[in-house]
């Protein structure tokens, strides 16, 4: 019996994952592009990071004489700095654009 139990406690928890979310509104948006803005740029400094600790360990290697290449240049990618991009004006559409076509009925057939 507990089984069943679980088994339709389940169901009704998978379902609810199916259920379709509503449209995100602007402030929502803008707040998700700042996010995704915030964590490219959190890619950008790792990658910072990590390339002057492939030079220092370069360095090193370089140092205790078994050869290498020279440095590479890393780019540092400045503090964060986040513009949001201009609104773009909603077009109002007219009410006769909106308005559906006509059908004109066809001729009934005799026989």
């Amino acid at each position: 019996m507990k089984s069943i139990l679980v088994l339709i406690a389940g169901c009704t928890l998978a379902m609810s994952v199916f259920a379709k979310l509503p449209a995100l509104n602007d402030e929502a948006k803008a707040k998700a592009a700042e996010a995704a803005a915030k964590t490219a740029h959190a890619g950008k400094v790792d990658a910072y990071l990590l390339c002057k600790s492939q030079d220092r360990t370069a360095a090193y290697y370089k140092k205790a004489g078994k050869g290498g290449a020279d440095k590479s240049a890393c780019v540092d990618p400045g503090a964060f700095v986040y513009t949001p991009a201009p609104a773009t004006p909603v077009a109002t559409a007219s009410a006769t654009a909106v308005a559906a076509p006509v059908v004109a009925a066809a001729p009934a057939v005799k026989k």
